[in-house]
């Protein structure tokens, strides 16, 4: 299948338009319902209709139902005129399963409409932009929408929504982030606590200034190196697709310890993923480290594998699965400015 080199945008979500609900990898058990039905109603006070798959309150073998069923759902939904956004609860670890069971040819000669979040939903993000050229949203998932109060830089995902098409969205690093684990089962409408200060830092320029522009694309690293290499992961060949605007690839490292890290890194840049890139953008990493000097650390797999890139390369950026993040637009054009530890990424919709 080839790559289809136009982006298309999904419409702007207005006041009436369905938004689905469904969990094409792990679905969310009983005992976090109640956070569930919060951020499903908060859609609804925005003035959204809300439909509910089947395959979204219940987790079984870490997976919300059976691969058919998924596959289904997230097809029927996909294809779905009526629908206008579809924002799973969250990730999970099984999204891969469903991969041949899609049929992105289908899926290229419909109406795009938002896919939102983040994770293992990186697994259909990233061959739905590249493979049928729908733009899609990494960002906050649903789960997250579910706070009573958001803070700003989560709040934004909204600004992407609803913004006319056309216009530039900018984002800035957050103030602060959180190390902790959401508490949503005791406290159900928790936002999230933002105790640590963020700075966003530079791994190979000598200055502390930077500014870079491209065509965004990327996602949890996690899944991005194990599609590589196949026809759903195929980033150098939307970047040759996309070679007069260049690319930012970004990316967030969730379960891999430094070694593992080290080997995915390495694996894409032989495949050429970090050839002529505008510049990288690497979130906040969940993985474990080590404090012992004598061994490998996560900086030293981001120095071993891109410390010789000749673009910047930023780390700690608000990505991923450390929040807040940022929402970030797989196919936007987007400018990214940097300085003495704070930055900001300005999308054109």
């Amino acid at each position: 299948m080839d790559l289809k080199s136009e982006i298309i945008f999904p419409n702007k979500l207005i006041p009436g338009d369905v938004i689905a609900i469904t969990a094409p990898s792990s679905g969310v058990p009983s005992h976090l319902h109640a956070r569930l039905d919060m951020a499903i109603r908060n859609i609804e006070r925005r003035g959204y209709r809300v439909l509910e798959g089947n395959c979204l309150r219940s987790q079984h073998k870490n997976k919300s139902a059976d691969k058919t069923a998924r596959a289904a759902e997230l097809m029927t939904f996909l294809t779905n005129p009526e629908i206008k956004a579809i924002m799973p609860p969250w990730g999970g670890d099984l999204g891969m399963e469903l991969l041949e069971l899609m049929d992105f040819e289908q899926l290229r000669e419909c109406e795009p409409k938002w896919f939102v979040g983040f994770s293992d939903l990186t697994t259909f993000q990233f061959p739905l932009t590249t493979l049928t050229g729908w733009a899609t949203l990494h960002g906050p998932n649903l789960m997250d929408l579910g706070a009573e109060t958001l803070d700003a830089t989560t709040q934004a995902i909204w600004c992407i929504l609803e913004s006319d098409r056309g216009i530039a969205v900018q984002q800035h690093a957050s103030v602060a982030f959180q190390i902790e684990e959401n508490q949503w089962g005791t406290n159900t409408c928790a936002g999230f606590n933002l105790t640590q200060q963020t700075e966003w830092k530079a791994l190979n320029i000598a200055s502390y200034d930077a500014c870079f522009q491209g065509r965004l694309l990327g996602g949890c690293l996690d899944i991005i190196s194990r599609l590589a290499g196949t026809q759903f992961g195929n980033l150098p060949l939307f970047h040759a697709n996309h070679c007069d605007e260049g690319i930012i690839l970004y990316f967030e490292n969730v379960e891999m310890g430094p070694c593992e890290l080290t080997r995915a890194l390495l694996s894409l840049r032989l495949q050429g993923w970090f050839t002529d890139l505008q510049g990288v953008l690497i979130g906040r990493s969940a993985g474990p480290n080590t404090s012992d000097a004598s061994k490998h650390t996560y900086i030293d797999a981001l120095r071993a594998v891109l410390g010789d890139l000749t673009v910047p390369v930023l780390y700690d950026v608000d990505i991923g699965h450390i929040p807040p993040q940022i929402s970030l637009v797989n196919g936007a054009m987007a400018k990214v400015e940097f300085r003495a530890g704070c930055g900001s990424v300005i999308q054109q919709l």
